[in-house]
């Protein structure tokens, strides 16, 4: 009897989306979060000021550690202390992103993204940041994956060690060629929450993660 864990495959990264208030996004993700697995979930402010950026994190980062997934504060080093995240996204110069490498971890997953090339991403992994994501937040608006994004996450995964995330496109048939480039991570918003059920989404994200990724001894 093989009594040994079966490898690891690509997993889901969720972004958070834009909603009119906190009650709609834990309501959103609740759902989301029910429909499998889910590795980690990136929270972004996008244009609430602090104050309402920490009432939004402050409710939706229980929600999200009490489904199993890291919650992750994008952008603001604070709010991720306050509200006891489990990581921070932080963009910006390769100095910027080892500033809070040394500073955060290991307390905190320090990850980063929108890298443009791979001159960039290389200097941004001599921080060693636990991850880095090809992809910008909210820049989903297609159906498949940016091009670039891919190719960045086939070069990444083929060489280095830090494990990357690369950003699929708004519909979910983008899965299959983004998790193909060997990233352990596929990150995933607009295509799990533009529609009416969540959960169905990420149930069929991990089904053709299942179907299509390749997998990675643990």
């Amino acid at each position: 009897m093989n009594t040994e864990p079966p490898p690891q495959r690509c997993r889901i990264v969720l972004i958070a989306p834009q909603t009119a208030s906190a009650n709609e996004l834990v309501e959103r993700l609740r759902n989301a979060l029910s429909g499998g697995d889910v590795a980690s979930v990136l929270l972004p402010a996008y244009d609430a000021d602090e104050t309402l950026f920490q009432t939004i994190a402050e409710a939706a980062v229980p929600v999200i550690q009490n489904a199993g997934a890291a919650a992750i504060i994008v952008g603001n080093t604070q709010i991720a202390g306050r509200v006891k995240a489990d990581g921070l996204h932080i963009e910006g110069s390769a100095a910027d992103i080892a500033a809070s490498v040394e500073r955060f971890s290991p307390k905190l997953i320090v990850g980063t993204g929108n890298i443009k090339n791979r001159h960039s991403a290389l200097e941004i992994g001599e921080a060693q940041p636990d991850y880095v994501l090809f992809g910008k937040i909210g820049a989903d608006s297609k159906p498949d994956a940016h091009p670039r994004n891919v190719e960045l996450a086939d070069w990444w995964a083929s060489m280095v060690e830090i494990p990357c995330i690369v950003q699929a496109g708004n519909s979910l048939e983008s899965i299959p060629d983004a998790a193909l480039t060997g990233a352990e991570f596929i990150a995933l918003s607009a295509a799990i929450f533009d529609g009416n059920d969540p959960a169905a989404a990420v149930k069929e994200a991990n089904r053709l993660l299942d179907q299509h990724a390749p997998r990675f001894e643990e």
